[in-house]
């Protein structure tokens, strides 16, 4: 008896026992990067879209770091990187989740003066609308960039990304990410949006892009460029990885967690000892009655 209780015991505690968890590993990545054209978008007052992304990526790392997170930048400095560098760096990190950064703008100078707000991208092949298609268009390159090797990676990527978990979990972070955008760093939100990023196509892990504002609007594009603002984004940011990897990486991580089964216990009879009435099994009632009789 004591020898069960004491194997119950040891299975017990092995079935409570968590498994050891590993820092979460993030992929940061500065969008564009070099000489023009890959210096991105440009601003007022010489502002331009490859200096306001990096500066925010290194301020997000710095914010995700003081939580325990282990963060790798696509870029550290301002180096032209291919999109599909950038994804490969986040598959050779085994990152659980990969975001890209970037600031919008508009061509039109009416535009520019009126349109403002974060966006929040996930990979699709289907485009929100015209502006999100012309955006992926900008961000991969151009209407007439080359493929990468192998095809169309976009569409041979989202062959099998359409049903499979990755996207669904993308979509969640990118409206985790536009949520805490618009509330803590206090931007107007344009909304959540879908579109064929070659970026995002080329990542086997949970991804999403963002619009963190417009470099061409006279006040947001000011905004993009002083330190207190890209802290704010930055925070924004890294509440919003902590938020995603609460919700639904640490849910997973429970639910497909290794369960402990306890061996099947057979209760074998002790056979009675020789001779004596004493020792024998008892009588049924009913077999009993009827020897009575």
């Amino acid at each position: 008896m004591r020898r069960l209780a004491a194997l119950l015991f040891c299975l017990s505690a092995a079935a409570a026992a968590e498994p050891p968890r590993r820092a979460l590993v993030v992929v940061l990545d500065a969008g564009h990067g070099g000489a023009y054209p890959h210096d991105g978008a440009h601003g007022r007052g010489g502002l331009i879209e490859k200096d306001v992304a990096l500066a925010v990526a290194i301020r997000t790392k710095e914010a995700m770091e003081e939580a325990g997170v282990t963060v790798v930048l696509t870029r550290e400095a301002d180096a032209d990187l291919s999109l599909a560098r950038r994804a490969q760096i986040a598959n050779e990190a085994g990152a659980d989740l990969f975001l890209s950064i970037h600031c919008n703008s508009m061509p039109k100078l009416k535009d520019r003066l009126l349109t403002r707000g974060v966006e929040t991208y996930f990979l699709s092949p289907d485009p929100t609308d015209s502006d999100a298609k012309l955006l992926a268009e900008i961000e991969n390159g151009g209407p007439d960039a080359a493929p990468a090797k192998g095809g169309d990676a976009v569409s041979g990527i989202l062959a099998d990304l359409a049903l499979g978990q990755a996207r669904n979990d993308s979509s969640r972070l990118a409206e985790i990410v536009q949520r805490r955008m618009v509330r803590d760093a206090r931007i107007s939100g344009r909304g959540v949006r879908q579109a064929p990023f070659a970026v995002l196509a080329g990542t086997r892990m949970p991804s999403a892009l963002v619009e963190i504002g417009f470099i061409s609007h006279p006040l947001e594009g000011r905004l993009l460029g002083k330190e207190r603002h890209q802290t704010a984004i930055a925070r924004a940011l890294a509440t919003a990885v902590r938020e995603y990897a609460d919700d639904v990486l640490a849910r997973r991580l429970v639910s497909a967690a290794t369960r402990v089964v306890l061996p099947e216990i057979v209760l074998v009879a002790r056979r009675p000892p020789k001779g004596g009435a004493a020792a024998a099994l008892p009588v049924a009632p009913v077999a009993a009655a009827a020897a009575a009789r």
